[in-house]
């Protein structure tokens, strides 16, 4: 179907329309929509910055073709003084191409100690909220590829397993909600090229230079590796392939939830018979992960070496009582009971 017929069809506004006839906007486009591959309403996160906007931009072109509901967020975390400004202006610009969108406040106090994480967490809190009321359970967010390899690198300094090195993924689950990356194998500076083609506009956040953040430290890192031949080629490859090795896994992990595990949605709590821990530590590892997300109703993982403590007094212990992360751990004779702390 040529941009024309498109047009009559669906109705993409002129000013979207005119924007996607350029090739390489289009050709970005096709592999965003090839990406993404939903079919129900969903919600995006604007930021303001450039992949941001690029995903605002691709994504109302895909709601449209698609005839889904779509509802644009800017989170305003009140971080830094110019933050509600930005917003605003943010907002307008949108306005301008279409693309109607709420701002979300940080309201309150706050503490900045691991800010960057505080952050991550209440805007997932704010879109969360926001979804539920519009029962929508799939939120779009623009990391891109070059988020992948930092957080391959943040990854293994942090001394992460398998699962943890390939944790970006292009769809994972948070409590009930599906997180969606379409931009995951788009390249940044195509990003920008569509920020700046379509608004001629983007925010560049000056916390991307302040060195005392990690992810900063690594980014300079990267960039400093790439003058000695490192090859972004070939680490998507090594990327991809140990994502393989992690399906491998997954396939095992899954087949010992299914066998060993009980959980009543009615009382809300699992239960775990004696041949759950008779298997592979990362298999242990992941599955009683997964479980204390799920009941202790949490955004993330718990830290590793706590969790490799608690497996090893259950396995150690037949009365061993515990709790991590919001939940109750305990063990009776060959099951061990997990349920949510009070």
């Amino acid at each position: 179907m040529s941009l024309k017929n498109l047009s009559v069809k669906i109705k993409i506004p002129k000013i979207l329309l005119e924007k996607l006839r350029n090739k390489k906007i289009n050709r970005i486009y096709k592999k965003f929509e090839k990406s993404l591959n939903i079919n129900q309403n969903f919600v995006v996160a604007v930021s303001g910055g450039a992949d941001s906007l690029a995903l605002c931009f691709l994504s109302r072109i895909y709601s449209i073709k698609k005839g889904l509901n779509c509802k644009f967020y800017i989170v305003d975390h009140k971080l830094r003084p110019e933050s509600t400004k930005e917003a605003e202006n943010v907002k307008k610009i949108l306005k301008r191409f279409s693309i109607k969108a709420e701002i979300l406040t940080w309201e309150g106090k706050k503490s900045f100690s691991n800010i960057q994480s505080a952050a991550r967490k209440k805007r997932f809190q704010l879109l969360f909220t926001k979804s539920d009321k519009f029962n929508i359970n799939d939120i779009l967010l623009g990391h891109h590829q070059d988020d992948l390899i930092e957080n391959f690198f943040i990854r293994i300094l942090r001394g992460s397993g398998l699962k943890g090195l390939i944790s970006l993924s292009k769809r994972t689950r948070i409590l009930d909600k599906n997180i969606h990356r379409p931009l995951l194998d788009q390249k940044k500076e195509d990003l920008q090229f569509v920020a700046n083609y379509v608004f001629n506009f983007y925010v560049s956040d000056p916390s991307n230079e302040d060195k005392k953040f990690k992810r900063i430290r690594v980014r300079k890192m990267i960039s400093q590796i790439k003058k000695e031949g490192f090859d972004k080629k070939k680490m998507m490859m090594t990327i991809q392939n140990l994502k393989y090795s992690n399906d491998a896994i997954s396939f095992y992990y899954n087949s010992n939830l299914e066998k060993n595990t009980f959980f009543s949605p009615k009382k809300k709590f699992y239960l775990l018979n004696d041949q759950f821990f008779d298997q592979p530590h990362e298999i242990i590892f992941r599955g009683l992960s997964d479980i204390i997300k799920i009941i202790g109703k949490k955004f993330n993982f718990v830290r590793g070496r706590k969790l490799d403590h608690v497996i090893h007094e259950v396995r150690k212990d037949k009365f061993y009582r515990g709790t991590l992360g919001g939940c109750k751990i305990k063990r009776v004779n060959q099951t061990v009971i997990i349920s949510k702390e009070h």
